[in-house]
C-alpha cells in the first residue's frame, strides 16, 4: 500500500531510475528537455514581450523532483525511514511516558517538525502501527485482511511498544538537525539498530523513480545479520502478513527486473466448497471477492455463490454446482481472479543524499555494519561514564577516608579552598587516570554533611570494585565487538522473535494453462456443408461446449487441417468432417485416416498425431495432389485403434472386394506422413468393423513435490505407468483417504503421507490412538470404493493417525514412553499375524494402552507377487507407439503384404 505521504505524479517507467548516482543526473535531463523543448537565445530582443521561464522551470524542477525523492518518498538507508515516518517515531518518544497517547495528540504534536498536513502524518502512522512492529495501538485501527480503515484519529491510542524503546533510540549517539522553523532540534537519522526497512518494508512513488522494498521475516533477518557477522552465506525472501503462498524463484534479490508471485491458500471445505483462508500481498477480502465475482460474470469460472466469514482470520466460502471440479476451479482461481498476484519489487534508497539502486542483501549488510558502528558508539560512551564514575568514586573515597574536607576549615577565600582541596589530594591521586581538575574539587566541595558522617569506606570499595568490573567488561566488549554484536542479536530474537514465524510458505508454483482450466461456458456449432465454425452458428450442428481463448482443430474432406481461434462465425473450408478442441499438449490423441491421393489415384492409411502448427495455417495431410479426398477418419483421444472392412469396386478381374485393416499393425507417424498403400482400385465403401483399444504404452506419471503436481515430464518422484483404468491412492496425516483418477490438475493437501499407484487387492495397515477409548489400535482393511474420501481412524477430536504403511506384510516398532522412571522395552509386531484384513470402518485390535514415544516401520517381511497373465507387449518406439512395418501394400487379390 503506498504512503500517503507520497506525491501521486505521472510516472511513465517507475523502474527506469532516472537519477544518476546523484541529483546532477536530473541537471542533465533538464538540459536535454530544453533542447527538445524550449528555445534558448543568448542576447534577449528588447522588443520581444514574451518573458521565457526556460532557466526558472529548470531549477524550480530539479528543486521540487530532489525535494519529493529526498524528503518525501524513497526512504533512507541508514534508518528505513522517510521523514514523516521519522518524526512520528520522534514524536512519540517525546511524549512517551508509559501511558497511551491519542493518535489526534501525536498527529499535531508530529506538526510540529512535518510542514505538512496532518492527515498524511495520520495515515502514515496508521500502516505503521498495522505492521505491528514499532507501536502499541489501542482502537480500530483497521484491518489489512479486509481493507477497512482506522477510525478517526481522535477515537485510536497509540504508544511505543518495547521492541522501538530498545532498538530505536539512543539521544547521545544521535545527529540532532533543527525543524523546519528552526524552534526546535529533529533527529537527522535514529539510531535503529535492527534491519527496519527489510522488516517493515517500503513503497513509494517519486519523480522519475519508484521504490518497493519487500516485507521480510523478523527472525531470519536476525539470523541472517548474525551470518553476516559470522562470514557466511545467506538468503532473504520477503514475508508477508497476509500469508498466502509465494513464488521467489525470480526474485533477484529485490532488485529491479525481479518479481515474486504470491498466490492465496485455498483448500478444499467439502466436495462442493473451497475455502481462501490466506490471501497474496497487496490484496485485500473485498478486492479478492470482487475478483472472484468478474471472473464468474465473464464465465471464466463457475461458482454459486460467495461468503465471507473474515474476522481475526480470513475465511471466504466459495460454493460450486454440482459437478463442477473443485481442482480444475482452484486453477480458474489462480489463473483469473486476484488469487494469484504478481509484485516487482524494487530496492531504492537514500544513502548518502543521493538514490540508490541496491538489493536486500546489500541492504542487510549496511544495516548490520551500521548496527555494529551504533553498539561501538553507545560502549565508548558508556566506557567514559563509567570511567567518570570510578574518577569521582575514588575521588570521594580520598576526600573523606583522609578527612581533607578538615584543610578548608581555616581558609577565608574560594580560592584558598580549591588549593588547600587540591595540594590535600596530590599525595593519594596516583592511581587515577586521569588529573584532577577543578570541576572535580568543586564536585567536593558539594558533599553534604550527612553523607560524609555516614561513609562506609567497605561499600565505597564495593562500589568502586563493581565499576571496575564494568569498565572491565565494556573493554572486552569492544575488543570483541562482532561477539557482542551476534549477542545483541540473538537477545532481541529470544526476547521479540516469539510468534513472529514465518506466515508466508515458499513454494515453486507451476504454470497453469488458462485454456486447461477456463471454464467452457459457451458452444461451439460447425456448418459442415458451407465450411463455417463458430459460437454464433446456434441454427447449425453443436459440437461441444468451449471458451472464448479456446483454439479449434478443423479437418476438412479434401485432406487439409487448421487450428484457429475460437471465433463466432469464422469460414475454414467446405465439407468439414471433424471439429474439436485443441490441446497443444496433447500427444495422446491419434487421428487415423484413409484417403485417395487425387481424382484417381490410388488409397493410402496413416495414423499420426496433431503437433507444432502455425495457428490460420492449413495443412496438407494427404500426398499434396490435387483432387485428393478423404475416405475414412476417426479421432482417438487415447490412441485407441479400430478394425476396418475395405470394400473395393467392381472392376476388372478384382476377385477379393472385401477385406478387414487393423489400425493396430500401423505406426504412428507425424501429420506430414504420406502413409502406407491400401490399394491402388477405387475404394467403394469403408466400414467400422471393430472398435479398437489404446495402442499407446501406459502413460508413466511423477508427483513433483516442489510444486505438489503429477506430471508427465519425468520430474519428482516416478509413481508408475498407468492404463485409462488405473488409479491413485491418496492419504492424509489426518486419517482419510480416497482414490482418485490420476488428473494433472488435481491438488493435493499438505498433510499428505502417502501417495501411490492403487493396487485394489493390496491391504493398508495403521495404527492410530483412539481419543475416545484413549488407547492405540492396528487395523488393516482394502479400499473398496473409488473416487469419494473415507476416514479410517475413529473421529474423536483426539483420535490422530500414528503411522500407516502399504507393505503385503509390514512389521512396526513401538517405542514406549518412560512412566515414572520405567522404560519399556521395544516391541516388534508382525502387523500380517497380528490381526487379519477387515472392513475399512473395523475399530481394529488393541495395540497397548501404554504411552508411545514413536512408531516406526521396520523392513517387512518378504511376499512374493501372485503372477498375473499380461499378454505379451509389441516392440514399442522411445515415444512409446507401437512399430510395425515400414511400409503395407494390399495386392490385387486384397492380401496385405507387408515389407
Amino acid at each position: 500500500m503506498k504512503d500517503e505521504e507520497d506525491d501521486i505524479i505521472p510516472n511513465d517507467d517507475e523502474s527506469q531510475g532516472a537519477l544518476n548516482d546523484s541529483t546532477e543526473g536530473f541537471d542533465e535531463e533538464i538540459r536535454i528537455s530544453e533542447g527538445s523543448h524550449f528555445y534558448e537565445q543568448d542576447e534577449e530582443d528588447p522588443n520581444d514581450t514574451i518573458t521565457k521561464v526556460t532557466g526558472m522551470y529548470k531549477d524550480w524542477f530539479l528543486d521540487y523532483a530532489s525535494y519529493v525523492i529526498l524528503e518525501r518518498a524513497v526512504p533512507a538507508i541508514e534508518d528505513g525511514f522517510k521523514p514523516v515516518q521519522r518524526r512520528i517515531m520522534h514524536s512519540l518518544k517525546e511524549l512517551d511516558d508509559g501511558r497511551y497517547n491519542k493518535v489526534a495528540n501525536v498527529v499535531g504534536h508530529t506538526m510540529q517538525y512535518h510542514p505538512h498536513g496532518d492527515a498524511s502524518i495520520g495515515d502514515a502512522m496508521v500502516q505503521i502501527g498495522q505492521k505491528e512492529l514499532l507501536i502499541d495501538t489501542q482502537g480500530n485501527w483497521g484491518n489489512i485482511l479486509t481493507g477497512d480503515g482506522a477510525a478517526a484519529s481522535r477515537y485510536i491510542e497509540a504508544r511505543l511498544s518495547k521492541f522501538a524503546l530498545e532498538v530505536l533510540y539512543s539521544p547521545k549517539i544521535t545527529e540532532w538537525v533543527a525543524s523546519y522553523d528552526g524552534r526546535r532540534n529533529e533527529p537527522n537519522n535514529l539510531p535503529v539498530k535492527f534491519p527496519l526497512l527489510l522488516a517493515q518494508g517500503a513503497e513509494g512513488i517519486a519523480v522519475g523513480l519508484s521504490t518497493k522494498v519487500l516485507p521480510h521475516n523478523f527472525n531470519e533477518l536476525i539470523d541472517a545479520s548474525v551470518k553476516i557477522l559470522k562470514n557466511k552465506p545467506f538468503q532473504l525472501f520477503p514475508d508477508f502478513q497476509t500469508a498466502g503462498i509465494a513464488d521467489v524463484s525470480n526474485y533477484n534479490d529485490g532488485m529491479r527486473g525481479g518479481r515474486v508471485r504470491v498466490r492465496a491458500k485455498i483448500g478444499q471445505w467439502d466436495k462442493n466448497t473451497l475455502v481462501i483462508t490466506q490471501i497474496p500481498f497487496s490484496t485485500n477480502t473485498s478486492t479478492l471477492i470482487d475478483s472472484i465475482l468478474k471472473a464468474n460474470e465473464k464465465g471464466k469460472i463457475k461458482i454459486k455463490k460467495i461468503e465471507d466469514n473474515t474476522a481475526a482470520e480470513v475465511e471466504i466460502l466459495i460454493h460450486l454446482f454440482p459437478g463442477v471440479s473443485p481442482d480444475k476451479t482452484i486453477d480458474a482461481l489462480y489463473a483469473f481472479t486476484g488469487c494469484e498476484t504478481s509484485v516487482a519489487p524494487l530496492g531504492c534508497v537514500i544513502g548518502d543524499h543521493k538514490p540508490m539502486f541496491i538489493g536486500v542483501s546489500e541492504m542487510l549488510r549496511i544495516s548490520t555494519k551500521r548496527t555494529v558502528q551504533l553498539l561501538k558508539q553507545e560502549l565508548e560512551i558508556q566506557l567514559d561514564e563509567l570511567e567518570e564514575h570510578w574518577h569521582f568514586a575514588s575521588l570521594e573515597r580520598i576526600f573523606i577516608e583522609n578527612r581533607i574536607y578538615r584543610l578548608i576549615e581555616e581558609e577565608e577565600t574560594w580560592e584558598g579552598v580549591i588549593n588547600a582541596i587540591d595540594e590535600g589530594l596530590k599525595p593519594h591521586i596516583k592511581h587515577l587516570k586521569r588529573e584532577v581538575t577543578v570541576e572535580d574539587i568543586n564536585r567536593l566541595t558539594e558533599i553534604r554533611i550527612k553523607r560524609i558522617s555516614k561513609f562506609d569506606i567497605d561499600k565505597a570499595q564495593e562500589k568502586i570494585e563493581a565499576l571496575e568490573g564494568e569498565i572491565e567488561q565494556v573493554k572486552h566488549d569492544l575488543d570483541h565487538l562482532i561477539d557482542f554484536a551476534i549477542a545483541f542479536f540473538t537477545k532481541l530474537k529470544e526476547k521479540y522473535g516469539k510468534g513472529r514465524e514465518r506466515q508466508t510458505e515458499l513454494r515453486i508454483f507451476d504454470d497453469i494453462e488458462a485454456t486447461k482450466v477456463v471454464l467452457r461456458n459457451t458452444k461451439l456449432y460447425v456448418n459442415r456443408e458451407e465450411g463455417f465454425v463458430g459460437t454464433g452458428l446456434k441454427k447449425d450442428e453443436y459440437v461441444t461446449d468451449c471458451s472464448d481463448i479456446d483454439d479449434v482443430i478443423v479437418f476438412l474432406r479434401n485432406g487439409s487441417v487448421m487450428i484457429t481461434k475460437v471465433d463466432d462465425k469464422k469460414f475454414i473450408g467446405k465439407d468439414i468432417i471433424h471439429v474439436d478442441i485443441f490441446d497443444k499438449n496433447d500427444k495422446r490423441t491419434i487421428y487415423n485416416m484413409v484417403y485417395r491421393d487425387g481424382k484417381s489415384g490410388p488409397s493410402f492409411i496413416k495414423r499420426f498425431n496433431v503437433s507444432g502448427v502455425t495457428r490460420d495455417k492449413a495443412y496438407d495431410l494427404t500426398n499434396g495432389n490435387a483432387g485428393s479426398q478423404v475416405l475414412y477418419f476417426s479421432n482417438n483421444p487415447n490412441g485407441e485403434a479400430e478394425v476396418i472392412t475395405i470394400l473395393l469396386r467392381q472392376i476388372g478381374s478384382i476377385k477379393k472386394l472385401k477385406f478387414d485393416i487393423d489400425f493396430a499393425n500401423m505406426a504412428i507417424k507425424g501429420r506430414s506422413s504420406k502413409g502406407n498403400l491400401v490399394t491402388k482400385y477405387p475404394i467403394k465403401k469403408i466400414e467400422l468393423k471393430e472398435k479398437g483399444i489404446s495402442t499407446l504404452l501406459p502413460r508413466k506419471i511423477w508427483f513433483d513435490d516442489t510444486v505438489q503436481r503429477l506430471n508427465v515430464d519425468a520430474r519428482g518422484e516416478l509413481l508408475g505407468e498407468f492404463r485409462p483404468s488405473d488409479k491413485i491412492l491418496v492419504i492424509s496425516q489426518a486419517g482419510k483417504l480416497k482414490v482418485i483418477i490420476p488428473e494433472l490438475t488435481t491438488h493435493f493437501d499438505p498433510d499428505m503421507v502417502v501417495l501411490e499407484k492403487w493396487i485394489p487387492k493390496k491391504p493398508i495397515s495403521a495404527i492410530y490412538y483412539d481419543g475416545e477409548k484413549e488407547r492405540y489400535y492396528l487395523k488393516r482393511f482394502l479400499v473398496e470404493t473409488e473416487g469419494k474420501e473415507e476416514t479410517f481412524i475413529s473421529e474423536h477430536p483426539n483420535s490422530q493417525l500414528e503411522i500407516v504403511s502399504t507393505d503385503y506384510r509390514p512389521v512396526a516398532e513401538l517405542v514406549f514412553a518412560k512412566v515414572k522412571g520405567v522404560q519399556k522395552e521395544n516391541l516388534v509386531v508382525d502387523v500380517e499375524a497380528f490381526i487379519a484384513v477387515k472392513g475399512l470402518k473395523a475399530l481394529g485390535n488393541q495395540l497397548t494402552t501404554d504411552k508411545l514415544k514413536q512408531v516406526s516401520m521396520l523392513d517387512p517381511l518378504p511376499y512374493e507377487i501372485p503372477e498375473e497373465i499380461i499378454p505379451e507387449e509389441p516392440e514399442v518406439t522411445e515415444a512409446g507407439e507401437i512399430i510395425s512395418d515400414e511400409n503395407m501394400q494390399i495386392d490385387d487379390e486384397g492380401q496385405i503384404t507387408l515389407f
